[in-house]
């Protein structure tokens, strides 16, 4: 049934899925997280890839105490069901301090490879860069933008002032396999910004970036990842605040002044 709801929002087989999701706002699911996750696989097909963010970054990372990665071990904090297919024995996870994905499916090795080698969360060479290149989508289950992490790779690739943390830092992960590496000039998000990332959602309904539907209980959003960050980008080149809050965005000037 889940599945069938899928393909009526338009998820296709063969497509490259990135999915951000609340399971609570789904309703009573049988099977659970792993139910969800079953339709997912089944709605790309083997033909298809699947990936969740398995973010672990806190507000506590920074040079003085940088954060410690074991891509076997880290829980994360996005939510029952990224947590849910982080643990299956097929799962394969990026190697990032704080923005990790778990992936499934034809292009998972692809997708999650060389991400401990870009020396920021989103930028070029992370999955979400990947996504956007090869016209991948972002299903947002019963969340909003403002858990859409693609916000994130735009205002690293424009350059937005408000993303990065000033200082890098030196960090040890530990990967799939029990190896340990460290990684130099490592740069981190800065955490202390509010964003309005919905403000945006009615430009890309316009646009026809974004659809809405529903998945049980949920409000389902389906954005096409390659006209988002075309979106986003233009916007943050032609103002790099523009994904602040309105009080943000006064904050900042007023420190910046």
């Amino acid at each position: 049934m889940l599945a069938n709801q899928l393909a009526d929002l338009g998820l296709e087989r063969g497509d490259q899925l990135l999915v951000h999701s609340s399971l609570s706002s789904i309703g009573w699911v049988e099977g659970g997280a792993d139910a969800v996750i079953d339709a997912l696989l089944q709605s790309v097909g083997q033909e298809g890839t699947v990936l969740f963010p398995t973010l672990t970054g806190a507000v506590t990372d920074s040079p003085e105490t940088p954060p410690h990665f074991d891509a076997r071990n880290s829980p994360c904090w996005t939510g029952k069901i990224p947590e849910t297919a982080r643990l299956r024995p097929d799962a394969v996870r990026s190697l990032h301090p704080t923005h990790s994905v778990v992936a499934f499916g034809r292009y998972a090795s692809w997708f999650t490879s060389d991400h401990e080698l870009v020396r920021t969360p989103c930028g070029y060479g992370s999955p979400y860069d990947k996504l956007a290149s090869v016209g991948g989508k972002i299903l947002l289950i019963g969340v909003t933008q403002q858990c859409n992490t693609s916000y994130h790779h735009a205002e690293e690739v424009s350059g937005a002032p408000i993303v990065l943390q000033d200082k890098t830092m030196e960090i040890t992960m530990t990967d799939m396999h029990g190896r340990q590496l460290t990684m130099a000039h490592t740069a981190l998000h800065k955490w202390h910004y509010s964003r309005d990332y919905d403000a945006f959602e009615p430009e890309m309904l316009r646009q026809g970036i974004c659809r809405i539907g529903r998945l049980g209980e949920a409000s389902v959003r389906i954005v096409d990842a390659a006209d988002l960050r075309r979106l986003l980008v233009r916007a943050l080149l032609a103002d790099p605040l523009a994904t602040l809050d309105t009080a943000e965005r006064e904050r900042w000037l007023n420190e910046h002044a």
